[in-house]
């Protein structure tokens, strides 16, 4: 072996001696981070999780120290590791309109400061928009002993954040690039300023995501019927006193609507052809024909929806002269009716025994 040879190898020895100290000093740094974060303060919910890398501290109202902070990770050394972040210990429940433990992936963040939120925003926002499903960011405020849904114009400071992804929509789950910029996106964000996070294993996360919108798309009933007149047409004015008298008002979409006590639709009444049902022209409207349709998983109670809409559909179709049949043009017989309603029933069973019952918040946003 020449001298050059001997040069190298010492260099070698040295390189990996360097990297294994290192190493050992970051392993010291996190470990005192995560002993002060959660020295008798924080949920048990994260206790016992290990922690995510997190770097010394930036301040968050320095956007630029922000994007320039980066602490340097060898391999995957600390394992991302599974945690609820919905149950936060002592806190109130996450809002479900924004963070559901079904519907999404939710990631909490424990800082050992408040982050000022226009920092945190601005942090999120160089990768968020790469992220089509909807996403929230809600803090604690502890003055309020409330979540906050977090936006651009907040300008309090939280100690405690979570992020929550949701994982299907009509459009289908979430990809599994998506899922990575987000998961990616959080564990950056905490590291620049100094939090402690537990991240989920992203494989399980894309299968729960499959697994929701396989799950949907079973049970995705859209049902029409329409009725089509004889010769002579229907009037606007007798059409709107027919809708009205039902129950059913005209809303800014050129469609009656059937609402519930709580202000959701139940179902619409629309024109067949292309013109729209709108209060300045209705006067003057005639129409041959009119679409009846409910949204079954956005309906609560759907038998008695379709009971609705079916008994809106007797003096309609009286009122054209016409017949009641389905979106192929089919006449609907009294027992074909039934059958739609017995499906109605199993659907709407079928979702409930999966948490994800018609009508509810979840099932809103996972059919939207």
């Amino acid at each position: 072996m020449n001298e050059l040879q001997v040069a190298l190898t010492a260099l070698g020895a040295a390189a990996v001696a360097g990297v294994w100290g290192y190493n050992k000093w970051q392993e010291g740094q996190q470990k005192k981070l995560a002993e002060k974060v959660f020295r008798g303060e924080q949920p048990d919910a994260l206790l016992g999780a290990k922690a995510g890398t997190p770097a010394p501290a930036a301040d968050m109202d320095d956007e630029d120290a922000l994007a320039r902070r980066r602490e340097p990770v060898v391999g995957d050394a600390e394992p991302r590791v599974e945690v609820s972040a919905a149950e936060s210990g002592g806190l109130p429940p996450l809002p479900e309109q924004y963070a559901d433990e079904i519907a999404d992936c939710i990631v909490r963040i424990d800082f050992v400061e408040p982050v000022a939120a226009p920092g945190l925003w601005a942090a999120q926002s160089r990768w968020a928009g790469h992220v089509t499903k909807p996403m929230s960011w809600l803090g604690f405020d502890e003055s309020a002993a409330a979540w906050k849904l977090l936006s651009a114009h907040d300008a309090g400071r939280y100690k405690v954040v979570c992020a929550a992804l949701q994982l299907a929509d009509r459009t289908g789950a979430v990809s599994d690039a998506e899922l990575s910029t987000f998961l990616d996106g959080v564990w950056e964000l905490a590291g620049q300023c100094s939090g402690v996070v537990g991240m989920p294993k992203r494989d399980d996360v894309l299968m729960t995501a499959r697994n929701i919108d396989d799950f949907c798309a079973s049970v995705d009933l859209q049902l029409g019927v329409n009725i089509v007149g004889g010769n002579e047409p229907l009037s606007g004015p007798h059409l709107k006193e027919l809708a009205e008298a039902a129950g059913l008002s005209l809303l800014d979409d050129g469609c009656f609507h059937y609402l519930d006590a709580a202000g959701l639709t139940r179902f619409t009444l629309a024109n067949v052809g292309a013109e729209l049902f709108e209060p300045a022209s209705l006067a003057s409207l005639a129409t041959h024909g009119v679409t009846l349709s409910m949204d079954v998983p956005r309906v609560p109670d759907g038998p008695a929806a379709f009971d609705a809409l079916v008994a809106m559909a007797r003096p309609l179709t009286e009122a054209l002269g016409g017949i009641l049949v389905d979106s192929q043009g089919s006449p609907l017989t009294a027992e074909m009716i039934a059958g739609i309603r017995a499906r109605i029933v199993q659907m709407q069973g079928n979702m409930a025994r999966q948490q994800i019952v018609a009508g509810s918040v979840r099932a809103l946003r996972l059919f939207s």
